[in-house]
């Protein structure tokens, strides 16, 4: 419970040393930036949190804490994404929305750490996943794209809903022509599948995900092989689908079949195809657009949750291509 007290300070008591420790973070620079954030002075007694300084300051930063309680109170630190997150919504008066972020658990990774949406934006796209059979999601890279798609894949499998993932990505740099790589497809495909692998260690840990593939309830194949088929009972997922063409869009979309789900993301700013090839994910927002049960969900540079430079990047090439 918070109280306010007549000294001009604030004060918040953590429920146990765990939730104290991930609320200041390393060397106490979660608290740090919220002063400085604020213009507050905050001070971490045993379990009591202190913040002082003019109404208005101490106002802020208690703002900030409670925004960030669900994170801290289970002893889960709190990345600067994570309270960039909260006084984006703060100052664009959606507190009461952000609020909601900390309560929306997604899945425990295996590192027991519990996976939420970071940003409004991500709690909206998985919401689009959970309302609509087809989802397109563009955004830049470190959005969480597919990392969302990937937990939201798994949680469907564990729950019975469908029967296998399909994992897919066009193979841009290959030509579509993996017959000159080593190795059997797997071998060939992996180097492009990665990012997929990546997030399917994360959430079943590499022994589960090995043997998923081996059985065959994970699939990983490049785009060419969807060709033909009608995946039914499936959740896929067509990952840097800003390199398709229009025909292989068009393929992969019509490939969806009887008690399926798919997710397309890609960023439309990072297109590798030749010269005076079109997108065929830029083809399909356009239209696709307002067809029912189809959603289009937009992340921008402010959802990227992989380090703070990150976003950095994106905006000064950003910048750069609007010159």
């Amino acid at each position: 419970m918070s109280e306010a007290v007549s000294s001009g300070c604030f004060s918040i008591d953590l429920p146990d040393s765990d939730a104290a420790i991930a609320l200041a973070g390393a060397g106490q620079k979660t608290l740090n930036r919220i002063e400085t954030i604020s213009g507050a002075s905050i001070v971490l007694r045993g379990l009591k949190l202190e913040i002082s300084g003019l109404s208005n300051q101490m106002e802020r930063a208690a703002a900030l804490v409670e925004l960030i309680r669900p994170i801290w109170q289970d002893g889960q630190f709190v990345s600067a994404v994570d309270l960039q997150a909260a006084i984006t919504s703060l100052d664009t008066g959606r507190k009461k929305d952000h609020a909601q972020l900390g309560q929306h658990i997604l899945a425990k990774s295996q590192r027991g750490n519990l996976l939420r949406p970071r940003t409004l934006r991500q709690k909206t796209y998985w919401e689009a996943m959970e309302k609509n059979e087809l989802t397109l999601s563009l955004g830049p890279a470190g959005t969480g794209k597919t990392f969302l798609a990937t937990v939201f894949a798994v949680r469907m499998l564990t729950e019975r809903k469908i029967e296998r993932i399909i994992l897919t990505r066009p193979a841009v740099e290959a030509g579509e022509n993996l017959g000159f790589l080593p190795g059997d497809l797997q071998q060939k495909v992996d180097p492009y599948l990665r990012p997929l692998y990546d997030a399917l260690h994360t959430i079943l840990g590499l022994e589960k995900t090995s043997s998923f593939l081996e059985k065959g309830i994970i699939e990983v194949a490049p785009l060419a092989y969807m060709r033909g088929r009608t995946l039914e009972d499936a959740f896929v997922i067509v990952d840097e689908a800003q390199n398709t063409t229009s025909a292989q869009m068009k393929m992969v979309l019509t490939r969806l079949g009887e008690r399926s789900h798919m997710v397309v993301t890609g960023d439309i700013t990072q297109i590798d195809l030749p010269k005076g090839q079109d997108s065929g994910l830029v083809e399909a927002i356009n239209i696709l657009e307002n067809i029912s049960g189809i959603a289009i969900c937009r992340l921008t540079s402010k959802d990227i949750v992989r380090h703070q430079l990150v976003q950095k990047v994106v905006d000064a090439y950003a910048k750069k291509r609007q010159r």
